[in-house]
C-alpha cells in the first residue's frame, strides 16, 4: 500500500486569495495527519503565491509525519530548504504564468542546474526526488545526478479522454515505475490523482509514494479535511 502525502497548496491558495490570516495550512496539516496522511507536502514557489516562508517554518516544526518540500533548483528556495531540512525535497519544473504544474522536470536540458541543487539537498541530509514525465532518459540521468527518488508526473494519464488512451498512459507509467526500481530508486507519483483514478496508480508494482493535494482540499470543503483524507488512504488499499 502506497503512502499518502496531502499537498496542502490549495488552503494557502485560499487564504492568500484574501491576503489574510485563514485558512492556515499548519492547522491544515494536523487534521490531514489525524485523517491518516503519511506524509505532508507543500510547494515554496519563488513567487510565494501560496506557502510562505513562514508555513514552512512552522511546518517542520509541527508535522509529525514526513515533511516533503517541492521546490525550483533556484538557488534561493534550495537555499531554504538545506537551511529548513524537510525530510525531502522533491525538485519541480516552474513557471511564474502557470496555474498548476504543467509537465515533469526537464533533468536533460538543465543538468548542470538539477544536479548542483541534488547534490546541496543531499550533503543537508534531505531525500531527494525528481518530478519526472515517464521519460527513459530523463530517468537514466536522475539515477546519473544520484537522486534518491522519481515522482512520476501522472497528469497525462488523469487528463485522458477515453479509456484507450488512458491505458496507453498508465502503459508508459508502469514501464517507467519498473525502470526506477531497477535503477535502485523510490517510486512516487502524483498530478491530477483523484477519488477515481487513484486505484490503477497505486496498484502500480513498488509505488512507494502518492502525492495529492487538490482532489482532497476540493473534497474537504464539503466533508471536511480529516474525513477527505481518511477516504484517499483507504483507496490506496
Amino acid at each position: 500500500m502506497p503512502e499518502l502525502g496531502v499537498n496542502i497548496d490549495h488552503v494557502a491558495t485560499i487564504r492568500q486569495a484574501r491576503r489574510t490570516y485563514e485558512p492556515d495550512p499548519v492547522w491544515a496539516a494536523s487534521a490531514a495527519e489525524l485523517g491518516g496522511a503519511d506524509g505532508i507536502t507543500v510547494h515554496l514557489r519563488e513567487d510565494r503565491r501560496h506557502i510562505q516562508d513562514r508555513d514552512l517554518e512552522l511546518l517542520r516544526q509541527t508535522v509529525s509525519v514526513k515533511l516533503n518540500l517541492e521546490l525550483a533548483a533556484a538557488t534561493e528556495i534550495v537555499g531554504i530548504a538545506c537551511r529548513v531540512k524537510p525530510n525531502q525535497g522533491t525538485l519541480v519544473p516552474e513557471r511564474r504564468e502557470e496555474v498548476t504544474t504543467e509537465g515533469g522536470l526537464d533533468v536533460v536540458g538543465n543538468r548542470q542546474s538539477v544536479g548542483t541543487a541534488i547534490q546541496k539537498m543531499k550533503d543537508a541530509g534531505i531525500y531527494v526526488s525528481l518530478f519526472l514525465d515517464p521519460d527513459l532518459k530523463q530517468i537514466e540521468l536522475a539515477k546519473t545526478l544520484k537522486a534518491d527518488a522519481v515522482e512520476l508526473h501522472t497528469g497525462c494519464y488523469a487528463l485522458a479522454k477515453s479509456a484507450a488512451e488512458r491505458n496507453a498512459e498508465l502503459a508508459k507509467l508502469v514501464a517507467a515505475g519498473k525502470q526506477i526500481h531497477d535503477l535502485g530508486m523510490g517510486l512516487h507519483a502524483g498530478h491530477g490523482l483523484n477519488y477515481l483514478n487513484v486505484g490503477p496508480i497505486a496498484s502500480i508494482e513498488h509505488m512507494h509514494e502518492l502525492n495529492i493535494g487538490h482532489a482532497i482540499v476540493a473534497r474537504a470543503v464539503f466533508i471536511g479535511l480529516q474525513q477527505a483524507v481518511r477516504e484517499m488512504k483507504n483507496l490506496l488499499g
